[in-house]
């Protein structure tokens, strides 16, 4: 499912929720950002992980630039040297998770039809099976490269405080997810498309 320019069965459903009426109409056309080649977005997110935008576009780009055809191809980046790791700005630990996530695609773990047959909790167990991707991540990818409609990321602070503003929300921990899960009931089954015009409204969208 596309999620750009949501069609106006959406729209209406999300409209219900009077503060997310205003939050839509005050927002943008959503764009697409679809792609079908989970395993080339996990390595993205793991090099992207607690750096700024710009610094993880960087260090992304060297990595990919010491592959034949800009493409770390699982097998190639298992039998990389740390050293050549090491080149593109990578650290020890983002090495480590780099190669868990080749070594989880060269075993099929990440065929197109595998993760497609998944249901979303189901596939955030299968990809939270490597170690350095955890919930976040995973739901991140669920949204952005799957585009799956109905997911709402609780963990995420740009959604957190997003929701305080829009919301008048003062829980916080458990609570605060609690009342945001409360809340975000009101959108199924499009919580990824309010999650992406929550994000819009803080100018704060992560990817």
């Amino acid at each position: 499912m596309a999620l750009q320019s949501p069609d106006s069965d959406i729209i209406a459903t999300l409209a219900k929720d009077p503060i997310m009426a205003v939050i839509i109409d005050r927002g943008q056309p959503l764009t697409s950002s679809w792609s079908e080649d989970l395993y080339f977005e996990l390595l993205s997110s793991i090099v992207s992980q607690q750096l700024s935008v710009k610094a993880a576009a960087t260090i992304f780009k060297r990595f990919t630039e010491l592959y034949p055809d800009t493409y770390p191809h699982p097998h190639l980046v298992l039998e990389s040297a740390d050293e050549k790791l090491r080149s593109a700005g990578l650290s020890f630990q983002k090495i480590g998770y780099v190669r868990n996530v080749a070594a989880f695609a060269q075993g099929g773990n990440l065929e197109h039809a595998v993760i497609d047959a998944m249901e979303d909790e189901a596939l955030i167990q299968h990809l939270s099976q490597i170690k350095g991707v955890g919930r976040w991540t995973v739901e991140m990818l669920l949204m952005f490269a799957l585009e799956r409609p109905d997911v709402m990321p609780v963990d995420d602070l740009g959604i957190q405080n997003a929701m305080k503003r829009h919301y008048g929300l003062e829980e916080s921990g458990k609570a605060l997810k609690a009342r945001m899960l409360e809340i975000a009931e009101n959108w199924r089954p499009y919580r990824t498309i309010a999650s992406k015009y929550l994000w819009q409204s803080l100018n704060n969208t992560p990817k």
